[in-house]
């Protein structure tokens, strides 16, 4: 019964294709190139809406670039003068160079999506070929966008776009190859100076985690680390400028600031919480160990965890936040039911007390918040 509901599916596709395809070429030559043009774009977007993402693709997107250049933007590569030659022959202040763009990255969208809803977790080789290929030549619009302050919202797109690709290469294992497209992501958020604005600093701080993410993944904490306090002075520097060009931040600002600083903060504990707690390679430190069954009913700070809480965070939201963030680990499976590992007896030490304070929280034993 499936099988005949997808022949049918196919079937009925198929002749939508067909027509969309017939009637493209039998009004073309009626109409002005412009008008044309226009209404191709129009109904792609609308394809795109309607999650038609094969035929936005191949009867609207690329017949629109077929349109312009003669040229497979796959075979650009990262040729800077090529792209622009080819794509962009009279300049990007030309009235159809933000057509242009936008059609790209439509393209981009629909190509990731077809292959999301062939190959979900990316099994097939030609599926994770296909999204890096996607990523470089998003990098490639983002290079040549990024001097031009109009086209801000070009970079802070394909940010967007970039991050979400990333993101679910990341959960397959692909955390070492994608952190240098993060890390363009958030360089570009740098460089672009209407991209600094309070109005993209919780994005940014997104950006600024995933980079963190990478790292920890790749067994690279103290870059992770390292990173995290960087966003911290460039969220701290941002705050300054901002407190500089007024007389008092607003109460969404302030919450902005917030909670960007959180995030970095609780990329810092990820690792602070575990470093001070191992022993050094050939010292020999007698292991001092808190009972937490006889501790669950004393006031916080119980444990050593729990003070390290405390110190760098400042209510219960956050204390929660910097638990779960600790405790994931693909290296270490802590989430995960399987037999137990390798680590440290020290590190164990560290993740029982996260679950014990974690617990805690959940149970709704609310420790006062610090104003």
């Amino acid at each position: 019964m499936k099988n005949a509901d997808g022949i049918h599916l196919c079937v009925f596709f198929f002749f939508r294709a067909t027509a969309l395809f017939h009637i493209w070429n039998n009004y073309k030559f009626r109409f002005p190139d412009s008008y044309y043009i226009e209404k191709l774009v129009e109904v792609g977007d609308q394809l795109l809406e309607m999650k038609e993402y094969g035929l936005a693709l191949s009867q609207c997107y690329e017949r629109y670039l077929q349109q312009i250049s003669n040229m497979n933007i796959n075979k650009v590569g990262s040729d800077v003068h090529v792209f622009k030659s080819n794509f962009f022959p009279n300049g990007f202040r030309d009235q159809n160079a933000a057509r242009t763009f936008h059609v790209l990255q439509a393209r981009h969208t629909c190509i990731y999506k077809i292959v999301c809803n062939n190959d979900i977790d990316l099994m097939n080789q030609e599926s994770v070929k296909t999204c890096y290929e996607l990523l470089a030549t998003l990098q490639l619009i983002m290079q040549v966008t990024l001097p031009y302050e109009h086209l801000c919202w070009l970079v802070y797109n394909g940010t967007i776009h970039m991050y979400t690709i990333c993101r679910h290469l990341m959960t397959v294992g692909h955390s070492a190859k994608v952190l240098e497209y993060l890390l363009w992501a958030c360089v570009c958020m740098e460089s672009s100076v209407p991209l600094l604005a309070v109005h993209y600093l919780t994005w940014r701080a997104t950006l600024y985690a995933a980079v963190c993410q990478c790292y920890y993944d790749c067994d690279s904490g103290v870059h992770g680390e390292v990173f995290a306090r960087r966003g911290l002075v460039k969220i701290d520097e941002l705050k300054q400028m901002e407190m500089m060009s007024s007389l008092s931040l607003s109460t969404e600002t302030k919450k902005k600031f917030k909670e960007a600083a959180v995030k970095m903060a609780a990329m810092i504990f990820k690792r602070s919480v575990f470093e001070p707690r191992r022993r050094p390679k050939g010292v020999f430190r007698p292991r001092v160990r808190i009972n937490l069954k006889e501790a669950q009913h004393l006031p916080w700070p119980r444990t050593m965890t729990e003070r390290l809480l405390m110190e760098i965070f400042d209510c219960n939201s956050a204390y929660f936040f910097a638990i779960i963030e600790a405790l994931f680990d693909r290296s270490r499976r802590t989430l995960i039911p399987s037999p137990p590992i390798p680590d440290e007896a020290e590190v164990r030490d560290v993740v029982s007390e996260l679950f014990f304070a974690g617990v805690d929280l959940i149970e709704g034993n609310l420790i006062k918040t610090i104003m």
